[in-house]
């Protein structure tokens, strides 16, 4: 042991030198934080506390950045690569991995999810009655309506947490509404302050405390567990009573998350550790892997703490992502969890663009100022010129007498969609239509743009890009139609929201048969045989009595066989129920996919007069 510890502090001696010099060589390495699994078992019964141990055997105290006791044992430090490889080597060292940064990933929710106010699951609950949830996320605006504690009883005894002091922030702003309120820098500061050009904490943007600097986490709490704000509107949009699922709850925040720098691993296990001391009975955690690759369970600290959590009673729900359409993006993928994508509800802002040849194009908006009031000006396509910063609206890219008093198309993408009309507006545009690329497809999100602009579908932008080519002076115009309620059908997956299958475990929990009417088979990419999937249905007659259905299969899928058997289904008045077996069939070595990674199908029965269809879905997926 002593050997040991002298190669340790000899590695420190050496750091601590070349602090002192201030200057650094360009192969110098710079210290990074790694947080340590340990097996708290092996800790000799000499020392009274993990971290006597971990600072008398492992590393110095002032390099410690986090202890971690509740969730899992272990502790974050800060150390070079090759300090971290040796502290590794320790038999008590179950794991170590570099700290990552991670990223982040409304009024009618609670009607739409069926929630009322007189009976069902809201007032059985009694509308989250003192259920404490912990709120991962950017920290919180703690004066908004949303967080008030009109008419709520006292705080749970059971409830340990404190209100955490810091810049315009303090324990007067927390109440029986927000009873708790703690913020988690120093992995950040560390992790942002040697990533580059970004500062630990830019106080001119940034709050040292629980205080909300971004907007999300306030989002996000309010969601999850916000009172009744009467007369909300977005805008003049969406207007109503806004309130969270479980408006009786109480809410207790961790800052883990900071403005334009993201979150940290160390600090996001940290975080866990503290809220499940502080006596949570949900996380809600809206943040992850920010490159959409999921890690491995025992190397993702969303996983690693979330286990440690759901082991003592508490329930950890987290995002999906937002790093869709493609699929395999997923993140938070551990089997513990409860992983939530992005969907819209039944209500919509819609918009609508109409050219100059009095076609118009469906689309969604925010924009609440003066409408064009159906005046028609001339519309311009900057990407005609071939440059990519034209085409995306760049800051700086486009030429005022070119774009003055004209409505500009502008394709998503590379920077915010809202700031791309501000650039429009200050060379002189007077309105904007927003086209998706193909990686968004169809799928639209409504913003509060600061001049009349218009979102629309792939498909649509290519139409309107089409027009302005063909036609010597193109126009347009852009109408605005509100809030729309009961639109169909909803919920649809949001576009941006992250997709399956799970890449790391693709044979657990597979969508397989969670559509039921559906048939999706997924197999590995070049397997070295062929492989099958199998799948078992059973079917109710609601028609004439003495019904008798013949399947045919439509597939022009190469190197896929679909079988079906029984090939016909007779019902009878006894026999109401009849099963039937579809076995999917692949030489994986010789399909061949579409863009979208799959190939497509279907299966029908029919009676004659009538026909029941069901989709095939074969797609190739290789593990991560």
């Amino acid at each position: 042991m002593g050997q040991f510890l002298n190669s340790i502090f000899s590695i420190f001696f050496l750091f601590i030198s070349l602090s002192s010099n201030h200057v650094f060589s360009s192969d110098v390495e710079l210290p990074k934080t790694f947080i340590f699994r340990v097996n708290s078992n092996s800790k000799p019964s000499i020392f009274p506390t993990h971290y006597h141990w971990y600072t008398a055997e492992f590393t110095e105290q002032t390099h410690i950045l986090h202890v971690y006791d509740t969730v899992f044992h272990g502790f974050s430090a800060v150390l070079t690569k090759q300090q971290a490889a040796s502290i590794s080597n320790h038999p008590s060292i179950l794991a170590v991995f570099e700290d990552r940064r991670r990223q982040l990933h409304t009024t009618r929710s609670p009607q739409f999810l069926g929630l009322r106010n007189q009976r069902g699951l809201w007032s059985e609950s009694d509308y989250g009655s003192d259920v404490i949830v912990g709120v991962f996320d950017t920290g919180i605006w703690p004066e908004r309506r949303s967080f008030s504690d009109l008419n709520l009883g006292p705080i749970p005894r059971r409830w340990k947490g404190v209100c955490e002091s810091g810049e315009k922030f303090s324990p007067r702003n927390c109440n029986r509404k927000l009873i708790g309120a703690r913020f988690f820098s120093k992995g950040h500061e560390v992790g942002a302050g040697s990533a580059g050009p970004l500062n630990p904490i830019n106080e001119t943007v940034e709050f040292r405390s629980p205080r909300d600097a971004d907007g999300h986490g306030t989002h996000t709490a309010s969601t999850a567990a916000g009172r009744y704000a009467f007369q909300a509107n977005m805008s003049g949009y969406a207007s109503g009573i806004a309130k969270g699922v479980a408006p009786k709850a109480r809410l207790a925040v961790y800052k883990v998350c900071w403005k334009n720098s993201g979150c940290f691993d160390s600090d996001i296990l940290a975080a866990f550790d503290t809220a499940v001391t502080d006596g949570v009975d949900v996380i809600s955690i809206s943040i992850g892997g920010g490159d959409g690759i999921a890690s491995p369970y025992y190397l993702d600290p969303i996983a690693i703490g979330s286990y440690g959590a759901v082991s003592r009673g508490v329930f950890v729900s987290s995002s999906a992502g937002n790093d869709g359409p493609s699929g395999m993006s997923v993140t938070n993928l551990a089997p513990w969890l409860t992983t939530v994508g992005a969907g819209t509800i039944d209500r919509d802002f819609p918009a609508q663009v109409i050219i100059g040849d009095g076609r118009k194009f469906s689309g969604v908006s925010l924009y609440s100022g003066e409408a064009l009031k159906g005046k028609m000006y001339q519309l311009v396509y900057p990407g005609k010129s071939g440059v990519l910063g034209d085409s995306l609206c760049m800051e700086n890219s486009l030429d005022p007498k070119q774009i003055r008093g004209k409505i500009v198309v502008c394709d998503r993408g590379s920077s915010p969609r809202v700031a791309k009309g501000l650039v429009v507006k200050k060379a002189g545009g007077v309105g904007m239509i927003l086209a998706n690329g193909i990686s968004n497809g169809e799928g639209l999100v409504g913003d509060a743009h600061l001049l009349p602009a218009c979102a629309v579908g792939s498909n649509e932008g290519d139409i309107i890009k089409a027009y302005i080519s063909s036609t010597v002076n193109p126009t347009a115009t852009i109408d605005f139609k509100g809030t729309i309620l009961g639109i169909k059908p909803a919920p649809v997956l949001a576009s941006f929201s992250a997709r399956g299958p799970n890449g790391l475990n693709p044979q657990k929990a597979s969508p397989e048969n969670l559509n039921y009417p559906s048939f999706v088979a997924m197999f590995p990419v070049a397997s070295r045989k062929l492989a099958s999937k199998t799948f078992i249905r059973t079917v109710t007659n609601v028609g004439a009595v003495n019904s008798v259905y013949h399947v045919s299969v439509e597939s022009q899928i190469k190197g896929v066989t679909v079988t079906v058997r029984p090939s016909r289904l007779v019902f009878s008045e006894s026999v109401k129920k009849r099963s039937y077996v579809v076995t999917v069939t692949a030489d994986t070595r010789n399909m061949k996919m579409d863009p979208s990674g799959a190939v497509f199908g279907s299966l029908s029965w029919t009676d004659g007069k009538h026909v029941v269809r069901s989709p095939i879905v074969v797609t190739q997926i290789e593990p991560l």
